[in-house]
Order: structure tokens, then sequence, then C-alpha cells
């Protein structure tokens, strides 16, 4: 293709891009354009840039972790780097998006998209999937933080907060004063947000497996659980923490930045097959992700990227009740003082630690060792060595440098693909140079 015949064809791209934002707009709330930003303008490529082909389809999950996918379509980012026809796919459910992964995009399903881990190598590996190894790679971390622990309304004064180590004999002596056990909820098992509320519960001497029923039950669900008096508490994303508190329903026991500050939370994946056939789309993607990361994290962007959000074809969400996690403000309830740290709430490309977007492999070792922690996956993922040849398969933080350095964020590369040693808030520290430490050094584990 000519310089002539590209540039024509990204500018011609651009305006259908354009158009299709305006008509899809027009099914909810649109913010008037007026308030908008410039989008994106569609750059030269050389010929070793260009992509292989323009489409990808991407599933997320309506929340605030997949806000940097949408900004990425909607402020043009996409399109400026050739992948102009993206398709965000909004899945009912974590399970929906792993069955539509498996048969993939030609089959009516999804190249790949949102995740939370160890998704992508549990389906890597068959382990979620009927045994069928479908090999992902794990492109970029999507966000930090956005979590938290609900707890209904009928535990207010119970001592029911960041540690619970008070309130150990009142949850696990909940059965015999109320013929049930203390009931707990996540919206997928063994991955983040099981894992996020299973170390809260562990570390406040709560063994999750037998002294609490925890349970993997849709988000709305939960709610209602927690409204009647049958659900106790929830490993939730935001915006549901701010409706919790504000409806009356119960408080927040803590926010996910409490329990590890800057935690790793959700990913883009995709399917390794799509990605092996399409490596400068691939990096294409990823760089257009990069700039709205970078968008998103600014200040000044928050509130427009509230905006669009909360549109009905996306997050179909009140733009009041998405505001307040975006500055970083949650209001916890129960007595407890309110958290108003802007960097508290979700950051998508950098933080106090370092790097957001990139996806390091001390990380997923964190989730794979926690996975063994628990007995998860026992026979498919034995040791932390088998761990970290799975993580070797799966992690492919190379094609992110690669578009880092191609986009010209050289400034922003991590050095390691180690953070280094992480802390949480109960005094643990999981040194990924020796993840064995980190498991001796827990109470409460199967292993």
């Amino acid at each position: 293709m000519s310089n002539f015949s590209r540039r024509r064809f990204l500018l011609t791209a651009g305006a259908t891009a354009a158009s299709s934002v305006f008509l899809k707009g027009c099914l909810g709330n649109p913010p008037s354009p007026a308030a908008l930003s410039p989008k994106a303008e569609a750059i030269e490529l050389s010929p070793e840039q260009v992509p292989e082909t323009s489409t990808v389809k991407l599933g997320y999950i309506p929340i605030v972790e997949a806000a940097a996918l949408v900004i990425a379509q909607e402020k043009g980012f996409f399109a400026k780097y050739g992948m102009t026809d993206v398709k965000l796919a909004k899945q009912a459910s974590w399970a929906s998006a792993r069955d539509n992964v498996t048969i993939g995009s030609a089959n009516g399903g999804i190249d790949g998209g949102q995740w939370q881990m160890p998704m992508p190598h549990l389906i890597s590996e068959g382990i979620i999937t009927n045994g069928r190894k479908i090999p992902m790679y794990v492109l970029a971390q999507l966000n930090t933080q956005g979590n938290g622990i609900a707890i209904a309304r009928m535990h207010k004064g119970k001592g029911l907060g960041l540690d619970i180590s008070g309130a150990a004999d009142y949850i696990k002596g909940f059965q015999q004063a109320n013929g049930r056990k203390f009931k707990a909820a996540h919206t997928f098992p063994q991955v983040n947000q099981d894992l996020w509320i299973r170390y809260w519960f562990a570390a406040g001497g709560v063994d999750p497996d037998n002294d609490i029923d925890l349970l993997a039950v849709p988000s709305a669900e939960t709610v209602q659980g927690m409204r009647n008096g049958s659900m106790d508490a929830f490993s939730t994303g935001d915006p549901w923490p701010y409706r919790i508190v504000a409806d009356d329903i119960g408080h927040m026991a803590a926010v996910s930045g409490q329990i590890w500050r800057f935690h790793p939370e959700e990913y883009l994946s995709i399917r390794a097959d799509w990605v092996d056939k399409n490596p400068k789309a691939t990096k294409a993607v990823l760089k257009a992700l990069m700039e709205a990361q970078q968008w998103c994290d600014q200040a000044k962007n928050r509130e427009e990227l509230v905006q669009i959000v909360s549109q009905r074809n996306f997050f179909n969400v009140p733009i009041r009740i998405l505001q307040p996690p975006y500055a970083g403000k949650y209001a916890m309830g129960d007595g407890k003082a309110d958290v108003g740290d802007f960097k508290m709430g979700p950051m998508y490309w950098k933080d106090d630690i370092g790097s957001v977007s990139y996806p390091y492999k001390s990380h997923d070792l964190w989730f794979l060792t926690e996975s063994m922690r628990w007995g998860f996956h026992k026979g498919k993922i034995n040791d932390i060595d088998q761990a970290k040849q799975i993580i070797d398969r799966v992690n492919r933080e190379d094609l992110w440098r690669e578009a880092a350095k191609e986009a010209g964020f050289n400034s922003e590369i991590p050095q390691s693909t180690s953070r280094g040693v992480e802390r949480f808030f109960d005094g643990k520290e999981f040194d990924p140079e020796n993840p064995e430490a980190y498991l001796n050094s827990l109470a409460i584990k199967r292993v």
C-alpha cells in the first residue's frame, strides 16, 4: 500500500469510527460533544508497523477495570494505530467470557479481552475449560485497585473492618447463633476477587474453607442477598462499593488498596493463535491501550472518563455512582473514616511503585502461589517450578516492551520482570525470589 493510500485509509477509517461513536452514544445519554476532548488522530505507520488485520474482538465486563479498553476505542487510540475495527463485546459473566474465548471469534466468540487473574493461565492449561487447552498470552495489566470487601448491614458494629481478628469469634460462632454459617461471595472461583476475600479472612484468623461458606454468586444476586439478610459479605469491584453504602445495604470493611497497596488487578489477554498470527496488530492494540491508560490517569480527564463509561452501551451506571471511586473517595460506613486519596482508586498507567500497565511476571507468580496455598488445581499446578514454566509460556511481557519502544514510551519500561517484594496489610511479604518463604509464613493454608 502506498503512503498516500495508507494515509487516505486511516483518515477514512477515523471518520467512520467517529460516526459509529456518535450513533452508539444515541443509545444512552451521551455527553455533549463540546464537553469532550478531541479524539486521537491517525498517524502515518511504517510498513513494519501496519497491522496484519484491523479487526479484533475483545470481551469485557462492565466494571472500572475495563475503562481503558473503552477509552482506547472511544477516544480513537485503536484507530490511531490502524486497529480501525476493534469490537468490544460486553460479557454477561466471567463464565461467559471463558466460554466465548474458548470457541473464538470465528465461531461467534471473542479473541480475548479483560480477565481476572490467573484465568489466562488456567484457560491455557485447560483447567477451567473441561480439559481443553486454549493457549493464551497475558499482554498487559489493565489497572490496579478498584475492589473491596462489603459487609451486610446486619453486622454493623461487630468489628468487621480491615483487621477482623477481633471479630473472628463472632464470624466463627455465627452458625451456632443463627443456624447457618457466615456466608460470603465473589463473582468467579479461584481468581482475583476470591483471592482478595480469602486473604482478608485468613489474615484475621478465619479459615475461608471451613469457618464460613464462600460461594461464587453474580453481583446483583449477592447484593439482593445482603438486602434480605441471607448474604453477609461480598468481594466486589467498583462501582458496587458506593451503591452498597449509599443505599444502606451495608458497609465497606476495606478497599483492596488497603489490603495490598497498588496490587495487580485485571489484565488484557488474547488467544495465542491470534497473537502469533497478528504480532503487529497485537502491538498496535497494546500501543492504543497504553495511550488510553495514560489518558485515564490524568485527573483532568476523570470527569470525561466517567461520562463516557457510564453510558448504557458500556457500564450503564449513573454518573454519580462512578464519580467517587474515580476520585479515590470511598464512604466506608459503620463509623469508619472515609477514604479520600485519589491514588486509592483505580489507576491504569503508573502508581507510586512503578508501572501499572506492564505485566510483571512476579505478579503472575503471586496468583499461582496463592492458588497452591488454597489447594486449587492439585495435580495440575503442583509446585513453584511448574508455576514458573506456565508463566513463561503465558506472559508475553516482551511484546509489551516492544510496543512501548515503538510508541516512544522508553522511559516507562521497567528494568525487570519482577516488581520486587510485595507487602500486605497484615505484615506478610511476598518475595518472588522465595515464594516458599511466603507460603511458610501463612498460618491458614492447604499446603
